[in-house]
């Protein structure tokens, strides 16, 4: 049950806000901060004014149809408008709730999305191409930005591993179920006999973080320049271009030397950088998530799955929510994979409103 107690307080934290960002004298990271809690706030606030407008003119109406002295005309009329205002209450109620759920600071994020082929050989190298593909061409279908930040290619078209940054409306919310195990099975290319062959590719979907949600000291870091390299080795231009970033305290590495400017490089690296120290800090807060994406990322290895595409049966199952797709090339098209991401954030929801009437 939703009490007026927590819609009071989240009337009161509204006008707060409203109060501190028309004041003008906050620092810029709290202006921020606050500015962005208020947005969020601001539908909730709707949604409360439309339910309590609705339970106040039931109120009104009930007096009406209790009252003896009234005339019957009027009363018939009260009822047809009651019976369409209580129909309404458990839709809005419903929506309310949903709003009130815990949110996920991270859902209006943009993304950074890693792909790197698992067990399987070249197969899986082929195969995490087919997904990071997938996703470019879903974010092209949601008017969302991808670029890509880095890739590792292989000779037969496949990829050992690539990064991409997804800018947009809510692209996190959409995309972060999406980490995890995705197996194939299909006969590859390279295999004469015909026999399928199971092969796997790992995705990590990572909120993409903002200087004010992460501070780095620049003490922490340890960069270095060197000569970009192609994939037999080469090299790729004559200057030292290149950039690995090193954080100290984490060990955490990345190197980026698709740019032949060193600048854009250190830029991109830092990027990726601030988007990994960013979920090793949600990690941390929230011990219980991180187990969950570890066990989602797993290694590779094949019998670790949340998905799988299955090119004989031209299926792909989701086995966390047992949804099946058929049409699997509609779907490596990116123009199915709502029809699995509906179901997940619908299922997360629901746990998530289960968990809370537990509570209540």
């Amino acid at each position: 049950m939703i009490t007026a107690e927590k819609l009071n307080a989240v009337r009161t934290r509204f006008e707060t806000l409203q109060t501190s960002l028309a004041s003008a004298a906050l620092p810029r990271e709290e202006y921020v901060r606050a500015a962005r809690e208020l947005s969020e706030l601001t539908p909730i606030v709707s949604q409360i004014n439309l339910l309590q407008r609705y339970q106040k003119e039931i109120a009104t109406l009930d007096a009406i149809l209790s009252d003896n002295t009234e005339d019957p005309e009027v009363k018939s009329l009260a009822e047809g408008e009651i019976r369409d205002l209580k129909a309404r209450l458990p839709e809005t109620e419903r929506k309310l709730w949903l709003m009130l759920l815990p949110q996920d600071e991270a859902d209006e994020k943009n993304a950074i999305l890693e792909v790197r082929a698992g067990t399987g050989g070249d197969e899986a190298a082929l195969f995490a191409y087919d997904l990071f593909r997938m996703y470019q061409r879903y974010a092209e279908s949601k008017g969302w930005k991808f670029e890509i930040m880095e890739m590792s290619a292989t000779d037969l078209h496949g990829m050992r591993d690539a990064v991409a940054s997804i800018s947009g409306r809510g692209v996190f919310a959409r995309l972060k179920f999406e980490s995890g195990v995705h197996r194939v099975q299909r006969v590859p290319v390279t295999e004469g006999s015909g026999r399928i062959h199971t092969s796997a590719a790992t995705v990590a979907v990572l909120p993409e973080a903002e200087e004010v949600d992460i501070k780095i000291d620049e003490k922490d870091l340890r960069i270095d320049v060197f000569r970009s390299r192609g994939p037999g080795g080469q090299s790729v231009n004559t200057t030292d271009s290149a950039v690995r970033i090193t954080h100290l305290p984490t060990g955490i590495v990345v190197s980026q030397q698709d740019e032949k400017s060193q600048h854009k490089n250190k830029s991109k690296a830092m990027k990726i950088m601030r988007a990994r120290l960013y979920e090793r800090e949600r990690q941390l807060l929230d011990q219980e998530r991180a187990a969950m994406r570890k066990s989602q990322v797993g290694s590779g290895d094949r019998s670790e799955r949340v998905r799988t595409y299955n090119f004989p049966q031209n299926r792909v199952t989701d086995h966390r929510v047992n949804v099946t797709v058929h049409d699997i090339e509609k779907f490596l098209a990116g123009e199915a994979l709502d029809q699995i991401i509906e179901p997940l954030l619908t299922d997360d929801q629901a746990q998530r409103l289960a968990s809370l009437n537990a509570v209540g």
